[in-house]
């Protein structure tokens, strides 16, 4: 099996593509130090210039009102419950104006499925946004299934309609495994994978980027893992439209798999390694430091990752689950500079400040 394990590693080095076989073999049976130097000498192959990026914004979360009801979800209330709210303009402005005034180049602007909202009130929130000159990175494939359900309207017309009303890219929130299995276990309501991949082609068609995640560390196997990776490669290899992919451990707390164990710094390690070795055609690969912490975070970038992701100036669903991470734009860039590298301020599309 060692040896096995560095054949396939030294593949890695030779550019050649792994197989599903190959990345579950690396899962089983590689050790951690393996996948970081074999991960890390692809990194630095796509990457050669020391840099990592990272990028000024601010999650801006519409409403937490939400009928997905979704088990691994600590953040959204349900239509009946009390303290669900809905993001007035004047919210939304200052939010913006104070991300503006951070060196903000973006808002990262989700929500929950709302029922009573009509698909009209999104796209004037999009144009009302957008009148604040700022790029909008907005709704995942499941908001955009959900708009497509309440409006009658198709997936190619939901995406041409938010697009002309201001929206720019669109996030890979809503993944979380991309197994139906591990869907209809935990969040039955969500769209399919099929349907959270067709969103993500579509937007791609039309000449809007996205980005990819995965969620894991629930109730998932390392076989739904690959699975995820490889559907996430196979539609990157028709579109070429994903400009990056983060992975991030399930928070369990405050969620209804409170019970599970929370996921180790060494899987997530293992998580991001494998990911770099099997995500050949992703370019980018993003540093989860708001599950992970700030040295973790650090370490991720000698196991594949060469972004340090957002300064995230406002997060909200992640703390819902009991995880506080904080970091400054100049907290990011000390970071980066003691782990031997450059920091450069980025754009969504990782075109450099």
């Amino acid at each position: 099996m060692a040896e096995d394990i560095a054949k396939i590693c030294e593949r890695t080095a030779a550019g050649e593509r792994l197989s599903v076989a190959d990345a579950l073999a690396l899962a089983e049976g590689a050790d951690l130090y393996q996948l970081g130097f074999a991960a890390n000498r692809v990194r630095k192959s796509k990457h050669p210039q020391p840099l990592v990026t990272y990028v000024i914004d601010r999650n801006i979360n519409y409403t937490d009102i939400c009928i997905s009801a979704c088990k691994f979800c600590a953040f959204f209330h349900g239509p009946e419950e009390e303290g669900g709210y809905v993001l007035s303009n004047d919210e939304l402005a200052k939010k913006i104006e104070e991300t503006k005034d951070l060196g903000g180049t973006q808002i990262l602007l989700q929500g929950g499925l709302h029922p009573d909202l009509p698909f009209s009130f999104y796209e004037e929130m999009l144009r009302f946004i957008k009148s604040h000159d700022i790029h909008i990175h907005g709704f995942s494939p499941p908001e955009v299934c959900h708009f497509a359900e309440i409006s009658g309207l198709s997936i190619a017309e939901v995406i041409s309609k938010l697009k002309e009303a201001g929206l720019d890219s669109i996030p890979g929130g809503g993944a979380e495994i991309l197994s139906d299995r591990v869907r209809g276990e935990t969040a039955p309501r969500k769209c399919s994978a099929d349907r959270w991949l067709e969103v993500m082609g579509e937007a791609h068609l039309q000449g809007m980027r996205t980005t990819a995640t995965m969620m894991f560390g629930h109730i998932e196997t390392w076989a739904e893992r690959i699975e995820h990776l490889d559907r996430l490669r196979t539609l990157q290899d028709e579109t070429g439209g994903f400009t990056a992919f983060i992975s991030w451990p399930f928070q369990p707390a405050n969620t209804a798999l409170s019970t599970v164990k929370c996921a180790t710094a060494h899987e997530y390690l293992r998580v991001l390694a494998i990911s770099r070795l099997f995500l050949d055609n992703f370019d980018n690969l993003q540093a989860s430091w708001v599950t992970q912490g700030p040295k973790i975070a650090q370490t991720a970038l000698f196991f594949g990752a060469n972004d340090f992701g957002s300064t995230m100036i406002e997060e909200n669903v992640v703390a819902a689950a009991g995880v506080g991470f904080r970091l400054s734009e100049e907290e990011i860039r000390k970071l980066v500079e003691t782990a031997g590298f450059v920091p450069r301020q980025r754009l969504m599309d990782y075109t450099l400040v």
